[in-house]
């Protein structure tokens, strides 16, 4: 997996510089069929990451541009009349990478319309089931400054995204590389020049050897403590819930596969705590009127429960 990582990040910086971690973690969601939900505000290079990533691994590609008129047959699909027979007519969530483009600008129920698909990586339609293809990941965007007409998810479905990103800024350095790209007007011309460096067969392989990865009793211990430490501090209304562990736990055995082992330390965990944790919880008014944010609250159980040794 970590030869697959190498090859992936090489191939999307021809395109995306500045952000391998990013693409890691974009990698990890995919090999443990997780979702991620990435968080910057417009020009950061969002779309265009989730774009060159499924060019990468040869993954059908889809892009939503979420907006408040927006229905929930609109993402999952309807069904048609052709030639006098009702026909069932895909809609672009039956691909490998979803982009749900400004997620929060579509209201509630066109949001639900994705729970089952992040869930159950199937849709219902007339009461049938219609699974969805292997690999499926959502890659849903939001702006974090810009709220007016927005609908905030609700916990249940941000508890579905194994990672939230924050995608900020590049350094100068990588800015100054940016801007030496080939473009056509302000378009990047080298996304046509990203080549496949890996597919579905890749993925399916990873996977079965993140599953392979082996947890010690201590390590689980440390997780479990991990995460039902933000369920008491002070700081925090809502702590992360069981389903975070069992997130956390899957984040740290591909965290060890991407570092060329076959087991997970505490270090794997301590580096994923972050993304997996920072959108499960919900602070009180008063830690917010202090600034104080998830990540801030995610630091907190880290520095205070006991790492195994």
């Amino acid at each position: 997996m970590k030869e697959l990582r190498d090859r992936l990040v090489a191939e999307v910086a021809k395109v995306v510089v500045g952000q391998d971690d990013v693409v890691e973690l974009l990698l990890a969601a995919a090999v443990v069929s997780g979702h991620v939900l990435l968080e910057g505000v417009p020009g950061v290079a969002k779309t265009l990451l989730a774009n060159a990533v499924a060019r990468a691994l040869e993954l059908e590609f889809r892009r939503v541009q979420f907006t408040p008129d927006m229905l929930p047959s609109d993402v999952t699909g309807t069904m048609t009349l052709r030639a006098g027979e009702l026909s069932f007519r895909p809609g672009p969530v039956f691909a490998n990478i979803v982009l749900a483009d400004e997620i929060n600008r579509t209201p509630p129920k066109t949001q639900s319309a994705l729970l089952e698909a992040m869930q159950e990586q199937q849709v219902t339609v007339e009461g049938e089931p219609r699974p969805l293809p292997e690999p499926f990941l959502v890659v849903a965007t939001q702006n974090p400054i810009e709220y007016e007409g927005t609908y905030p998810l609700p916990e249940a479905q941000l508890d579905r995204f194994v990672f939230k990103v924050d995608v900020g800024y590049p350094s100068e350095a990588d800015e100054i590389a940016m801007l030496g790209l080939a473009h056509h007007g302000v378009a990047v011309s080298g996304l046509n020049e990203v080549r496949p460096v890996a597919g579905a067969g890749d993925i399916a392989e990873a996977r079965r050897a993140v599953d392979q990865t082996s947890v010690s009793g201590e390590v689980a211990g440390y997780i479990a403590k991990l995460v039902r430490s933000t369920r008491s501090l002070p700081s925090v209304a809502l702590g992360a819930s069981p389903r975070a562990a069992v997130h956390l736990l899957a984040a740290s055995k591909a965290a060890a596969r991407l570092a060329g082992r076959d087991f997970v330390t505490p270090d794997d965990v301590a580096a994923m705590a972050l993304p997996v944790l920072r959108h499960r919880l919900l602070l009180r008014p008063e830690a917010e009127l202090e600034r104080y944010s998830p990540d801030d609250a995610v630091q907190t159980a880290l520095t205070t429960v006991p790492v195994p040794r």
